[in-house]
């Protein structure tokens, strides 16, 4: 099933369509669904956004608009009542649902806001994945677990100071925007801990696998899927992984502790 995604590993970033990108992952997982009325629902929110729509560098209206839209009319909200569920990170689930997680309700709210030409990117903040409109100088930050409620600057300090500790730097890494790709890998990581969580390593390799495909270049993707193939005895795998992951990594010190995993690997 894992070549049915081969194609976004090859995609450029940009041409990721986000949100159709995220519900061909999660059909994987309900082989045999029918998706058309997924992407009838995708349209529809479109339709309704289309419909309201302020001017397009009006960011305020923007944000506004994806608000009414999404919490509104179709219902959307974080779920704070069973937030670790698996079915928060399951795209499927997530628009039978109306709840999900921060970043599956930020790939939604980033997904139509595209759709309509709009600057529209979901953020790097840890713990709880945000979406920025507009260009970084008149850019406003809107939260889609909140129901698309403005999120001040300072409350995504604070936030984010929450997620790292009191004492933690801000970087500026910490705000940044994702790329596509890496929205993808940051939805597919969280069905990875719930997995590890419930202690199912099937699920969790076969998670990674999936994380690996689509974004051949994040090195850390090719790290822990060496990890998940080692425990489960995949030794050659790992050193596959381990060596496609030499391929895309500059750092030297990575290098270094990749290519010690290696020869640790040979002798086994």
């Amino acid at each position: 099933m894992i070549d049915a995604i081969a194609h976004l590993g090859l995609l450029d970033d940009e041409d990721i369509r986000l949100d159709l990108a995220a519900l061909e992952l999660s059909a994987l997982d309900h082989p045999g669904l029918d998706l058309a009325p997924y992407v009838d629902l995708l349209d529809a929110i479109e339709s309704d956004l289309r419909g309201i729509a302020a001017a397009e560098g009006d960011v305020m209206a923007q944000a506004g608009a994806l608000a009414e839209v999404f919490a509104v009319r179709h219902g959307f909200t974080g779920d704070r009542n069973s937030y670790d569920a698996p079915v928060n990170a399951d795209l499927i689930r997530v628009l039978d649902r109306r709840m999900g997680l921060p970043i599956a309700l930020a790939i939604l709210y980033v997904g139509q806001a595209r759709r309509l030409g709009w600057d529209a990117h979901a953020l790097n903040t840890p713990a709880h994945v945000m979406v920025r409109l507009g260009t970084e100088e008149g850019a406003v930050v809107v939260d889609p677990f909140h129901e698309g409620a403005l999120v001040s600057r300072d409350t995504v300090v604070r936030l984010i100071r929450q997620a790292l500790g009191p004492g933690a730097k801000i970087d500026s890494q910490n705000m940044a925007p994702l790329t596509n790709r890496l929205a993808l890998v940051r939805l597919l990581t969280n069905q990875v801990i719930r997995a590890e969580q419930a202690k199912d390593a099937t699920r969790a390799l076969m998670v990674q696998e999936r994380i690996a495909t689509v974004a051949p270049s994040y090195g850390q993707g090719w790290w822990d899927l060496a990890r998940f193939q080692l425990a489960d005895g995949q030794i050659e795998g790992a050193r596959e992984s381990l060596s496609a992951m030499l391929e895309v990594t500059r750092d030297p010190e990575m290098r270094a502790q990749v290519s010690a995993a290696l020869e640790a690997l040979a002798v086994r």
